[in-house]
């Protein structure tokens, strides 16, 4: 498992998570370039489709420098594939009890989804000291993180918004000292998968890691 003092600091460097979502294999490494030519090193591979173990393999074998993660994660089984594909971390959701379990069985460090006072109390009793905040903009967004810093803020609490957030509103979150990174899917969309738009997918990138950096 990774330390998670080292992780945060990891995922602050670009404090931006593409949520990628591939229906095919092959086009996990040329992914992996658009994004790594644009300046990125991290990456979530969601669990929504039967290529994704086999893309984190491909992603991990072949560029072992980036952060790689594993999405989606709603049973203790895709936890441990995902482990075993390669993946460094895992994010879900939701805040599943058997699902954070497993995850610290296999020794993958998990970051369950929570909106509540209540789901932050009972992911940090399982040590999850970096939360996905989902749906961010739905769950009340910028003004719902800044409240629950208030109580929780000294426990070294990092979130990772996700949820409608983009270029247009990304800075917003970016600005509250509880965010570790911000999780989206707007520059990886399948669309441009797809069309193997890897230019575009390298530009919009860019343009997220340029906000991202001017911030405050």
């Amino acid at each position: 498992m990774t330390d998670t003092i080292s992780l945060v600091e990891r995922l602050g460097r670009k404090r931006l998570v593409p949520v990628v979502v591939l229906d095919k294999e092959s086009d996990a490494e040329p992914l992996a370039e658009a994004l790594l030519k644009a300046g990125l090193d991290i990456m979530e591979v969601t669990f929504r489709t039967a290529a994704a173990e086999g893309a984190i393999k491909r992603i991990a074998a072949k560029f072992p420098e980036i952060l790689l993660g594993a999405g989606t994660l709603l049973e203790p089984d895709q936890v441990r594939r995902a482990f075993g594909a390669g993946a460094k971390f895992g994010v879900a959701p939701g805040l599943n009890d058997n699902v954070v379990a497993a995850a610290r069985a296999a020794g993958l460090d998990m970051f369950p989804g929570v909106m509540t006072p209540s789901e932050v109390e009972h992911a940090l009793a399982f040590g999850c000291k970096i939360q996905k905040f989902f749906p961010a903009e739905a769950a009340g967004g910028v003004a719902m993180l800044k409240a629950l810093e208030g109580p929780y803020a000294h426990t070294g609490l990092k979130f990772i918004p996700t949820g409608g957030i983009s270029l247009v509103n990304m800075r917003s979150y970016l600005e509250r000292p509880s965010v570790a990174a911000i999780g989206g899917s707007w520059m990886v969309e399948k669309k441009l998968i797809a069309a193997a738009d890897w230019a575009q997918i390298s530009k919009l990138t860019r343009d997220a890691l340029a906000v991202a950096a001017s911030r405050p």
